[in-house]
C-alpha cells in the first residue's frame, strides 16, 4: 500500500495548454461513455439508458436513430455533441439537428446547432426534449418508446470525415406538490450589463470538453488559447441567479494587421448540454472583446418562452462556457497561443429548488461551490478524492504495523525481565540477518 502511494505521488502531472507542437488537445470524451451505433432504420435503433453517456459517430448527410423509453410523467432530455475532426473544414450552415419523435414520426421537439458564419470546426451541442404539460403535444405524453433522430448537414465543400458524437440522456426530477404554479415565461428581468468586476485576474486553464471543463466562480480568469483550440469552463448557477460572461483576446507581438472575422466564439450551454446562446469577435492583432447578451435569471417557468435563449435557462446546475479560436488566426499570427481573459459574474441570491427529492445534476451543491472556488474539474476532483482514500488507507496500514511492532517489543522485554535475561531488542540483528564481513 505504501509503495503504491509513493508511486502515485511520484507521477509527473503535465498540465494542458502549454505544448502545441502536435496541435491543440483533442476533445476529451467521458471515459465511461458506452459505444453505440446509430441506425438508419428506427426499428433497429439501440436503446439509451437515462443517466448514461454514449459515443457514436455520424457521416455527412446521415440520419441516425437511437431510442429512449419514457413514462407518462417525466420530462426527458437527449443531447448530442458533434465533434468534427481537428484540422478539417466546415461550411456555413453545417451542423446537426436532434429531435425526439413518436413511433408514428410525430415530432415532440427538435433543436439545431451549427458552426455559424465563422466556419470553424469545434464541438457544438444541441438537445431535444419530451416535456409534459402546457405547450407540449399531447401525442408525446404517452408512456412507451420514442425515437431520437440525429441528422447531419454538411456542404460538399466540407471535410467528408465522420464526426464523433457524444450523447446524453437525462430525466428531470419530479416537482414538489403544489408548485411551481406559473405557466408563462417572465416578461421582464434585469437586462443591463453589470459593471466590470474590480478584482485581480487569476490564472485557470480551461478543459477540452464538457467532461473535464474547468470550474469557475465569479471573477476574472486568465488563460491562453491556440488557433483551432476550444477551451471549456463550467459555472454553478442556482435558481434565481443570472450569469454574465465575456471573453477578451489579447494583442500579439506579431507584426501583422490582417482582419479575421469571427476569430473567436464564446458559447453557453445549460446543464443538459442544451445550447443557450453564443457570440463572437473579430481580430486584427489588437485586443478585442465580446460578451454574451444579458440573460434572464434561471427559473422553471423560462421553459414556457418560445426563445431558446430564455427557455434553456430552465434549471439550476453547471452551465458550460466554451471558447474557440479560429484556425485561420494561425495564418497571419502564428500557431502560438494568445492570452485569453474570461470575465464571469453570477448575480442574485440562490432560490429554493422546485423539485421533490434528489435534483441530480439540476442543482448547485456545497461541493459544487467548493469546486468553483478551487478551479477543479470533475475528474480532477474525483482523482483527488481517490488519492485521499488511498493515503488514509496507507497511513492506517502503517499505524497498525508500528503499533504491532511496539506491542511485540514490549512483550519481549517483559518476558526477558521475568526470566532474568538480557534485553532481546538490544540483541536483535538486522532484519536481513546477522552482519556480513566486510560491511
Amino acid at each position: 500500500m505504501l509503495a503504491a502511494l509513493a508511486a502515485m505521488c511520484a507521477t509527473v502531472v503535465v498540465l494542458p495548454g502549454h505544448a502545441y507542437a502536435a496541435g491543440p488537445p483533442a476533445y476529451a470524451f467521458d471515459p465511461d461513455a458506452k459505444n453505440v451505433q446509430g441506425a438508419e432504420l428506427n426499428a433497429e435503433a439501440s436503446v439509451l439508458q437515462p443517466g448514461a453517456v454514449y459515443r457514436s459517430s455520424i457521416e455527412p448527410g446521415e440520419k441516425l436513430y437511437y431510442r429512449v423509453k419514457l413514462d407518462s410523467l417525466t420530462d426527458a432530455y437527449v443531447s448530442a455533441v458533434a465533434v468534427p475532426k481537428s484540422g478539417g473544414s466546415v461550411a456555413y450552415g453545417d451542423g446537426i439537428t436532434i429531435s425526439i419523435r413518436t413511433l408514428n414520426d410525430s415530432r415532440c421537439s427538435s433543436n439545431q446547432a451549427t458552426f455559424g458564419s465563422g466556419e470553424t470546426p469545434r464541438p457544438i451541442a444541441a438537445y431535444a426534449h419530451r416535456t409534459i404539460g402546457k405547450g407540449t403535444s399531447t401525442t408525446c405524453e404517452d408512456a412507451g418508446p420514442y425515437d431520437v433522430l440525429v441528422e447531419r448537414e454538411s456542404k460538399p465543400t466540407s471535410s467528408p470525415e465522420a464526426w464523433n458524437l457524444e450523447l446524453r440522456f437525462v430525466e428531470e426530477p419530479a416537482l414538489k406538490s403544489g408548485g411551481p404554479t406559473e405557466t408563462t415565461a417572465p416578461k421582464d428581468w434585469p437586462s443591463a450589463t453589470p459593471a466590470p468586476l474590480d478584482v485581480e485576474a487569476q490564472k485557470r486553464t480551461g478543459g477540452s470538453s464538457y467532461y473535464d471543463a474547468t470550474s469557475l466562480r465569479a471573477g476574472e480568469w486568465i488563460d491562453e488559447i491556440a488557433p483551432g483550440q476550444t477551451r471549456f469552463y463550467r459555472v454553478p448557477v442556482d435558481w434565481g441567479q443570472q450569469i454574465y460572461a465575456s471573453a477578451a483576446l489579447s494583442n500579439t507581438t506579431v507584426d501583422a494587421t490582417e482582419f479575421i472575422g469571427n476569430a473567436l466564439t464564446l458559447s453557453l450551454d445549460n446543464p443538459a448540454q442544451g445550447h443557450v446562446t453564443d457570440t463572437s469577435l473579430s481580430y486584427s492583432g489588437k485586443s478585442a472583446t465580446t460578451a454574451l447578451k444579458p440573460l434572464p435569471p434561471v427559473a422553471y417557468r423560462n421553459r414556457y418562452d418560445y426563445s431558446s435563449r430564455v427557455s434553456t435557462l430552465r434549471f439550476a446546475g453547471w452551465y458550460y462556457l466554451s471558447v474557440t479560436l479560429s484556425p485561420k488566426v494561425a495564418e497571419s499570427y502564428g500557431k502560438d497561443p494568445i492570452v485569453l481573459t474570461m470575465s464571469v459574474q453570477v448575480n442574485n441570491e440562490a432560490g429554493d429548488s422546485p423539485y421533490d427529492g434528489d435534483p441530480g445534476i439540476f442543482a448547485v451543491t456545497e461541493k459544487d461551490k467548493e469546486l468553483a472556488q478551487s478551479g477543479d474539474s470533475a475528474p480532477k476532483a474525483a482523482k483527488s478524492a481517490t488519492m485521499q482514500v488511498v493515503a488514509a488507507g496507507a497511513l492506517g496500514t502503517g499505524t497498525v504495523l508500528v503499533l504491532g511492532l511496539g506491542a511485540w517489543t514490549l512483550l519481549a522485554r517483559r518476558r526477558a525481565a521475568a526470566a532474568g535475561g538480557p534485553d532481546p531488542v538490544q540483541q536483535q540483528p538486522p532484519f536481513e540477518g546477522p552482519p556480513q564481513q566486510g560491511w
